[in-house]
C-alpha cells in the first residue's frame, strides 16, 4: 500500500481503537496540519504520510505498556509523538516535556481538541521535578545513554522505558550498557522495517 494512501481507517485497522478515540485523533490530525505552516512540528516529508509516520509509530507502544501502568513521562514530546497519542489512547496520567514554548502552546491546544487531560511542563527536562513514573517515553530526541541519563530520575529501577530506534539501536545499546546497568528487550517497530522499540527497565548507573 503506497505510504500516501495509509489513512485514519487504516490506522483503526491496525490498531483496533474505537471510533471515538480515532475521532480524537483525528481531530489532533487536523490541529497538527492547521498549524504545521506556522511552526515545524513534523519533518514536512511526512505531514501526507502523517497516520503511518507519526500516529501508528506511536501507537505501536500501547501494547507494550505494562498492565498496570498509569503515570507516563514523555520527554521532548515536541508535536505529542508518542505521549499525546497514548494520553488519547487511554493513559490515565500523562506529562509531556517540551521545552520550546511555541510547541508547548500547541500541546495544550492538542490535548483540547482531542478531548485529553495531560500535563504540559514547559521547561528542559532537567529542570522538571522529578516525577514517579511507571513508563517513560522518547522518540528521535537522542541516543539511548543519554535518554537514560535524562530517564533515570522518573523511571528509576522499577519502571520501563520505551524508546523507538531505527537501524543504530544495537550500537546504541552498547555505548548506553558501558554507563549503565540496563535489561533490554526488542520488539520489531510496526513502521520502520530496519527499527525496534527498546523496552529498557532495570535502569541504574554501570
Amino acid at each position: 500500500m503506497p505510504a500516501s494512501r495509509f489513512d485514519a481507517v487504516d490506522f483503526q485497522a491496525e490498531t483496533g481503537v474505537s471510533r471515538e478515540t480515532l475521532d480524537r485523533l483525528g481531530a489532533y490530525a487536523d490541529l497538527i496540519r492547521r498549524w504545521q505552516a506556522k511552526i515545524n512540528l513534523v519533518g514536512p516529508s511526512t505531514l501526507d504520510d502523517l497516520w503511518r509516520r507519526h500516529m501508528l509509530d506511536s501507537a505501536q507502544l500501547f501494547p507494550l505498556l505494562p498492565a498496570d501502568a498509569r503515570t507516563l513521562v514523555d520527554l521532548g514530546s515536541g508535536a505529542g509523538f508518542p505521549g499525546l497519542v497514548l494520553a488519547v489512547m487511554g493513559v490515565p496520567e500523562v506529562h509531556l516535556v517540551e521545552s520550546d514554548t511555541r510547541k508547548a502552546a500547541f500541546l495544550r491546544e492538542a490535548a483540547r481538541v482531542s478531548g485529553t487531560t495531560v500535563t504540559v511542563h514547559a521547561r528542559r527536562i532537567d529542570a522538571v521535578p522529578a516525577i514517579a513514573a511507571d513508563v517513560v517515553t522518547a522518540r528521535a530526541l537522542a541516543p539511548l545513554a543519554d535518554l537514560l541519563a535524562w530517564a533515570h530520575r522518573f523511571v528509576g529501577s522499577k519502571g520501563v522505558a520505551l524508546f523507538p530506534k531505527g537501524q543504530q539501536a544495537e550500537d546504541e545499546v552498547a555505548d548506553a550498557s558501558r554507563l549503565w546497568t540496563l535489561s533490554v528487550d526488542r520488539v520489531p517497530s510496526r513502521t520502520d522495517v530496519n527499527g525496534a522499540i527498546l523496552r529498557v527497565s532495570g535502569i541504574a548507573r554501570a
